[in-house]
């Protein structure tokens, strides 16, 4: 199981924003039930993520946090991954790292995000595929 196969079954297109939006603009993120935006640049280059908790960490110490432009409280250090990496090493790095959202990338494009949820709901339902085929061989046996 690899990343790409998680994609198909995902369905959402990646929503990104700008370095200079503000902050307030990442509302997008409780409009659409999404957990983090990659921020790009003037090209569409990746060069960051903004979730929900950078929102609320800075909140608490800055109380001007909606005017600020995005780039003031993204990660700019990205991890991201490639379509053909296994779900398995994936999940090791973001729990390692402590991250829940990566960036897909692909041939220096964004093609997608996954979240830890995604990795866990993909093999969850991966697994019950598979016990469900088992008891079909075990009762036709």
């Amino acid at each position: 199981m690899n990343i790409a196969n998680l994609l198909t079954t995902k369905g959402r297109p990646v929503v990104t924003i700008r370095f200079a939006q503000s902050v307030t603009e990442v509302a997008l993120l409780a409009e659409q039930s999404l957990g983090a935006l990659v921020v790009v640049d003037g090209e569409s280059k990746p060069i960051g993520i903004v979730t929900e908790r950078h929102i609320v960490r800075r909140l608490a110490t800055d109380d001007q946090i909606l005017t600020r432009a995005v780039g003031e409280i993204m990660t700019p250090n990205l991890v991201t991954v490639m379509p053909q990496d296994d779900l398995a090493s994936v999940l090791h790095v973001m729990t390692e790292r402590r991250i829940r959202h990566v960036p897909v990338i692909d041939s220096k494009q964004l093609v997608g995000i996954v979240s830890l949820g995604d990795i866990v709901r993909f093999q969850r339902d991966q697994y019950r595929g598979d016990v469900d085929t088992l008891e079909t061989r075990v009762m036709s046996a």
